[in-house]
């Protein structure tokens, strides 16, 4: 399960920095929309989170876009939880994907 723990504080993506990681086949990327960096005084009014999820080995520039999916938040704590409970039900909706994902043998 990915925690919100696991994917740095809301303030991160204020300096247009994204997050990247990875669950069992799964990579996750989540980021400021838009993807921009805030000056320290600069407010975050209008911005929001998306959340992208695509299936391993490839990175995110790497990977089709049509192999992605994506949702969008409100840049609050409400958006950031929800953000992250959004990327779980992505990995429950399918995790035989995901774990087949997982299984990619780059080598073949």
């Amino acid at each position: 399960m990915i925690e919100g723990k696991e994917l740095f504080g809301l303030n991160h993506y204020r300096y247009g920095e994204a997050f990247f990681g990875s669950y069992r086949g799964m990579r996750y990327r989540l980021a400021s929309d838009p993807f921009k960096r805030l000056r320290p005084d600069e407010s975050a009014e209008g911005m929001g989170l998306v959340a992208t999820v695509w299936p391993e080995p490839w990175s995110y520039a790497g990977t089709d876009p049509s192999l992605m999916t994506s949702e969008h938040f409100d840049f609050t704590k409400e958006g950031y939880e929800q953000a992250v409970a959004w990327l779980n039900e992505q990995y429950d909706k399918d995790p035989e994907r995901w774990k087949a994902a997982a299984e990619t043998d780059l080598t073949a």
